[in-house]
């Protein structure tokens, strides 16, 4: 189902086509997540026939020797999915139940730090996880996510072989799910239209309390501290420690104008009146405001100073119990149609080339929008190392 597009983005211009991955580093094509896959000549279609046991695959199983030995479309049990809130269509759930004799099982988290330590001590129960780009990077050396059997998957071949998945070395661990950045929504009819468009309408005392007990920051450590560390001038991947104490400190004094530190609930917060000011994802902002009868009075926006854009992508825990449903899914996500679709239902951006073919130009131009026009000032979060644990303790320490 299509939600529908009216919407008002703070006068920010909408670009000629939708931006995925376009800061991205120097890796090559070889390492991006299109690169060819065994089963190249597999057409979108081959999202399956109607299969609900391992007897039922419609080929022998065969792996391409990095992964889980799966036909293609074969399930081997019910799917677990361990996924961001209100970040799939629950059409596609249920046709990918009604196709493959299944049922989908969805639980949800709120940051990468929040799955990553479940996931991590085993027997977690998940088929499939949704973990952003450097998580995975954190993954892979961990050992906590397995490798994917490409030939299982043969509309690996429609994701855009131009995407930018550094950050999965090899090419052989993760499928791109959806992409955004991470920004403010905000109320236009009460911060006004000449409002601070950068990130001092958060951390500048002198603007912030005129909003007191009005504004949400996200419960994430490297997002929220990454938002104060690109207000100050510093890069959102930081090793210095002197620069990461400024922004917890920043974070700490502004604590006394935030209503709350949340990830779940705070672009319906923004739209039913209880907020003002939301730091939060492009998509799930701009769906409240779209749902919202007033959508003109709000405005999604990256802050002048630049945010963050990121990935996701879809992962096999390490230990899935059902690997060959895994697969069967993420090869369904990948199909064309489904891709659109999923794009067209929570206004992410699509890794998917195929799947922006067909989709419907009003959303296409929506999506756009979320980037601003100078992407220099958007920054993947990367892992950072032994120092990732300063992030985390930083967080704790800044919201008291």
């Amino acid at each position: 189902m299509m939600r529908k597009t009216t919407l008002r983005l703070a006068g920010v211009a909408v670009a000629g086509a939708m931006v995925l991955a376009a800061c991205g580093g120097d890796s090559s094509s070889e390492d991006a997540a299109g690169e060819e896959p065994a089963a190249e000549e597999a057409t979108s279609e081959a999202s399956g026939e109607d299969t609900s046991s391992d007897e039922g695959a419609t080929e022998e199983p065969t792996t391409d020797g990095t992964g889980a030995a799966c036909a293609v479309d074969q399930v081997d049990g019910d799917l677990f999915l361990y996924n961001w809130s209100e970040y799939i269509d629950p059409e596609l759930k249920t046709a990918f139940e009604e196709q493959f004799g299944v049922t989908v099982t969805e639980d949800n988290y709120d940051s990468n730090e929040a799955m990553q330590p479940i996931v991590a001590a085993g027997n977690s129960g998940y088929d499939v996880i949704v973990p952003s780009d450097y998580m995975v990077t954190i993954m892979i050396e961990e050992g906590t996510i397995q490798k994917l059997n490409k030939a299982a998957i043969p509309n690996f071949g429609n994701l855009d072989p131009n995407l930018d998945t550094s950050y999965d070395p090899t090419g052989e661990y993760v499928a791109p799910y959806q992409g955004g950045t991470t920004g403010l929504g905000v109320n236009l009819s009460v911060v006004g239209d000449d409002a601070d468009a950068g990130w001092g309408l958060v951390f500048d005392p002198a603007i912030a309390s005129k909003y007191a007990g009005q504004i949400t920051l996200l419960n994430d450590p490297r997002e929220t501290l990454g938002a104060a560390l690109k207000y100050l001038g510093y890069s959102l991947n930081t090793t210095d420690k002197g620069q990461l104490d400024e922004a917890k400190d920043l974070i700490a004094a502004a604590v006394e104008n935030i209503a709350a530190f949340e990830s779940d609930q705070y672009d319906e917060l923004l739209t039913t009146g209880q907020t003002v000011i939301a730091h939060g994802y492009s998509g799930n902002v701009v769906v409240s405001i779209d749902e919202y009868e007033g959508d003109d009075e709000y405005a999604y926006f990256v802050p002048s100073q630049g945010g963050t854009i990121w990935t996701d992508n879809m992962a096999v825990p390490f230990d899935a119990p059902h690997p060959c449903t895994a697969h069967t899914f993420i090869n369904f996500i990948l199909d064309a149609e489904n891709g659109a679709q999923l794009s067209e239902w929570n206004y992410y951006a699509s890794p998917n080339a195929r799947s922006n073919e067909v989709m419907d130009p009003e959303v296409q131009e929506v999506l756009a929008v979320m980037y601003p026009d100078d992407l220099s000032g958007l920054e993947y979060i990367t892992d950072t190392g032994v120092f990732e644990t300063n992030f985390s303790d930083a967080f704790s320490e800044a919201k008291g």
